[in-house]
């Protein structure tokens, strides 16, 4: 029979390595494409570029919502397992002190050798006094015996209180785990409007992002916009329903020009819901930390029957709000492109209003 012949390896060479090359690359583009990790993003308009970062700004608004809610329950969560470890090291503090009190009345018992009392009766010198004795001995008997059931239930309660906290701290890790999902969100979303707006010119920037800096303070023309924001907010003061109110109208107006942090509360930076919640905490009233729950935390009014300081929300699932300050207008927290400002209410889908003062 004839050997079998092994074949050689022939070398690509010249235009064939190109050829492959270009292939190979083609294949790699296709699939970068495919999988959606391409580098590249395809020329957009201006308009197209508002229309993206307005969508991720909304999903980061959504995701921020959440992360708040999430907050405010891992920081519920952490309160009661600090309210109940105190509760644990009192009641702990407590059983010792009833401990020690046994040691001492054992310890008494030991040294008295545990004599029979009918002897002890019989040795001693003075029977009424010893019988009076004795009948305070029982007292006392009866009172450890008091004691030592009291322990009893004292470090049953305590196991229960540590059961307990063991499952408040499960608690409170799963709220932290939801806490970092919905953290993860934001900040993806906001770095995403971020990098596609960093590809515009600054004029581009402002108009995709609506943020004019003469409704500011940081523009030149700031004072007089300043004179202009304290004539308003005397004007629509005036016209809310309440004291409460008023004050939580004229909060808004001295926090124009504050910047927008997710998350944040006040005082010097704000998001949505933490202007509201800041707001009328400096007026005196306590309001839910997110959208979803300060839209049910009053009386429902319709569009037609604002006042100022009347809180209005916006799309359908709630996720923004904002402040009523009259004449078709409210003071906002828009998104981190923008500063708190004055804008007009069909600048968004209205999606309904609470007066919670």
């Amino acid at each position: 029979m004839a050997a079998h012949r092994k074949h050689r390896h022939r070398f690509f060479r010249g235009s064939t390595v190109r050829t492959a090359a270009t292939i190979a690359l083609a294949g790699a583009a296709s699939a970068t494409a495919f999988d959606g990790t391409g580098h590249a993003d395809p020329q957009l308009s201006p308009a197209e570029v508002k229309s993206k970062v307005d969508d991720l700004y909304r999903e980061a608004e959504i995701a921020t919502e959440k992360y708040n809610g999430a907050k405010e329950k891992a920081d519920e969560a952490e309160k009661s397992l600090g309210e109940l470890r105190d509760e644990a090291a009192r009641r702990t503090q407590k059983l010792n002190t009833a401990r020690q009190s046994l040691g001492s009345y054992a310890t008494a018992q030991y040294r008295t050798g545990g004599i029979d009392p009918s002897l002890q009766l019989a040795l001693s010198s003075d029977p009424e006094q010893y019988l009076e004795r004795a009948s305070l001995a029982d007292r006392a008997g009866s009172r450890q015996a008091t004691t030592v059931s009291d322990v009893r239930k004292q470090l049953r309660g305590i196991d229960q209180l540590h059961d307990e906290a063991g499952d408040r701290l499960a608690t409170l890790r799963a709220r932290q785990a939801e806490l970092r999902k919905h953290k993860a969100t934001v900040t993806g979303k906001l770095s995403e409007a971020k990098r596609i707006l960093s590809r515009l010119t600054a004029e581009q920037r402002a108009d995709a992002t609506g943020d004019r800096r003469a409704e500011t303070r940081d523009d030149p023309n700031g004072p007089r916009a300043s004179r202009a924001d304290a004539r308003h907010a005397t004007g629509a003061a005036a016209k809310a329903p309440n004291a409460r109110a008023a004050a939580a109208v004229s909060y808004a107006y001295k926090a124009i020009g504050s910047p927008y942090v997710w998350g944040a509360t006040g005082p010097s930076a704000f998001d949505c819901s933490g202007l509201v919640q800041a707001a009328y905490r400096a007026a005196g009233v306590s309001l839910p930390r997110t959208t979803y729950a300060q839209i049910a935390a009053g009386e429902r009014v319709p569009r037609s029957a604002l006042r100022p300081g009347d809180l209005v929300f916006f799309y359908s699932g709630i996720s923004h709000v904002g402040i009523y300050v009259g004449d078709g207008q409210m003071i906002h927290a828009p998104n981190p492109s923008a500063p708190v400002r004055l804008a007009p209410l069909d600048q968004m889908p209205f999606a309904g209003a609470t007066r919670v003062a």
